[in-house]
């Protein structure tokens, strides 16, 4: 049941944006059985396995800065839906076809290559805002329900070629694995077009509303889907567009229905246009009759009822202005090597009228940054003079000191951006990431102090995990380690092996009451889900290999 509801999740989730019908009205859904397949902790459940099997085949892209952008974004979408009290994960993924998708438990993901196709974050945000309205009407929960009536014979059969595919082992385990998931997606899609259509038409209606509310330019619905539709046409940029979007194109139909919607929205709105940091504006659309009421403690009997007034934060940026930092940090990181990341970048500059933006000049660093350290910390140090404070530039920069010899100095810029950002996941793993690069012991407890502060709040991040236990590796805190080496594993999918370094840990003698406590409560915790994979015949390779 458990791989069956999984690769149902999978089939809805890297389902694309398919052709939509017209909007018709829709009746509330009661009597529904979607609701009672499945509640709400064990859709998160399966959401959390199906992003931990992602890791397992290496398609996520894990960067502290881009995970805060991206799930800053969302949450503001989020928190602006039909489901503000849904908690939403979303993730990157490495490939460059246009794509993203939503499953179980609120987990919704994208691919590099739709942020690269995007021109400005507020395209990014409406597809974001589309994938969201999924979750909120439960449609992908409405799928895998359908899934186990329909597609059982297809599922069952993607299943025994993944299982044999993992019991072969080796390098191709993985390319196998795949290919018995594109075939069984193919297999299906036919079957959910006709289920899909209405649900997609629901989504878009729905996520342009999300859009506005959040403030965002409700124009970039449909400015984006034409732009969609021409990279499917002409392979815009070089980023090859999926066979199904292709199969099921972005029509002119459903781009004239979001140019619709946003035109109604914008009826009787108020417009403001502000300049954005790096250039560019940002438009935003409020809704003069629709205010939303002040918390009783901040209520002021001299303002108008229903009135809100934000405190001022003179540290906040405006919404988009990271967008070009995050996108050509994204082509610096996705790019097949530091090599051809820097052709892709020369190109750019032949192909542009006033050369590289400074925004693709930090890119281009990016893809120095190993191999050329020292020619990436001057280019960076020039950017960061023209946007001081500036946390993308600044990163990059010390990790670049460190790496060209100059550790004091980037210990010391990072100390400072510690200080003015104590709770900021970036910089603490940044920090602790370059002080684990220097090595030593000294440099080991560093990171461990550094991290610490953050480490109940991170049970579910591997990167973090990772970093912790290879900080506490040099620290000399080998149990620490151990534990957090051990939870990095199951969070990458390999539970079997997260389980055989608990169980040793635990023999130890040195161990005290509460660690002891800790690893008996993990084991316990994560015991039922190897049983449950031994059960179903698949096994760790790495595991059989020894």
């Amino acid at each position: 049941m458990r791989y069956l509801l999984l690769a149902a999740a999978l089939t809805l989730a890297l389902a694309p944006m398919r052709t939509v019908a017209q909007d018709e009205p829709r009746l509330p859904d009661i009597g529904s059985s979607a609701g009672e397949l499945l509640n709400p902790a064990k859709q998160a459940e399966y959401g959390g396995m199906m992003l931990r099997e992602l890791r397992n085949y290496g398609y996520l892209l894990e960067d502290p800065l881009l995970d805060d952008w991206l799930q800053s974004m969302g949450n503001r979408l989020g928190s602006n839906s039909d489901r503000p009290e849904q908690p939403y994960t979303f993730f990157m993924l490495k490939d460059r076809q246009i794509n993203a998708f939503a499953t179980l438990g609120g987990y919704i993901g994208m691919n590099a290559g739709l942020v690269l196709t995007a021109q400005r974050e507020d395209e990014v945000a409406a597809v974001l805002a589309h994938e969201v309205a999924h979750v909120t009407q439960q449609h992908v929960l409405r799928g895998v329900e359908r899934a186990q009536r329909d597609q059982i014979p297809i599922l069952l059969g993607m299943l025994a070629a993944i299982v044999a595919a993992q019991a072969a082992g080796g390098s191709s385990a993985g390319e196998a694995s795949e290919a018995a998931v594109a075939s069984a997606m193919a297999l299906m899609q036919q079957n959910q077009i006709d289920y899909t259509r209405s649900n997609e038409s629901e989504a878009d209606r729905l996520g342009i509303r999300t859009l506005s509310r959040s403030g965002y330019d409700v124009d970039a619905m449909a400015g984006f889907f034409e732009r969609m539709s021409f990279a499917m046409r002409g392979n815009e940029g070089g980023y090859s567009a999926p066979d199904y979007l292709r199969t099921h194109p972005v029509n002119t139909t459903r781009i004239s229905e979001a140019k619709q919607r946003a035109e109604q929205l914008k009826r009787g709105s108020v417009t403001a246009v502000t300049s954005v940091p790096g250039g560019g504006e940002r438009i935003e659309r409020m809704d003069p009759f629709k205010v939303q009421a002040p918390p009783p403690s901040s209520s002021n009997p001299l303002l108008p009822a229903g009135f809100r007034i934000d405190p001022f934060d003179p540290t906040a940026e405006a919404v988009g202005a990271q967008f070009g930092w995050a996108q050509e940090r994204l082509r610096a990181l996705t790019a097949n090597t530091p090599d051809e990341a820097i052709r892709e970048y020369e190109s750019l500059r032949r192909s542009g009228p006033k050369g590289l933006s400074d925004a693709q000049q930090y890119g281009l660093a990016l893809a120095r940054l190993n191999r050329q350290p020292a020619a990436a910390a001057t280019e960076l140090s020039r950017l960061l003079d023209g946007h001081p404070d500036n946390l993308w530039l600044e990163l990059a920069l010390g990790e670049a000191e460190s790496r060209s010899g100059h550790a004091a100095e980037a210990n010391r810029r990072y100390d400072e951006l510690l200080r003015k950002m104590p709770g900021s996941r970036p910089v603490a793993l940044t920090y602790a990431r370059v002080l684990v690069e220097q090595g030593g012991k000294q440099a080991g407890r560093r990171a461990q102090e550094i991290l610490r502060p953050q480490l109940a709040r991170s049970g579910s991040d591997p990167v973090f995990q990772q970093t912790f236990a290879r900080a506490s590796e040099l620290a000399g805190d080998t149990s620490r380690a151990a534990e957090a080496y051990a939870e990095a594993a199951f969070l990458n999918g390999r539970p079997e092996q997260a389980l055989i370094q608990l169980e040793t840990l635990k023999k130890r003698g040195d161990l005290d009451y509460v660690t002891r406590a800790r690893v008996d409560a993990r084991i316990v915790a994560i015991t039922p889900t190897v049983l449950e994979l031994r059960r179903q015949g698949i096994r760790d390779p790495d595991m059989q290999r020894r």
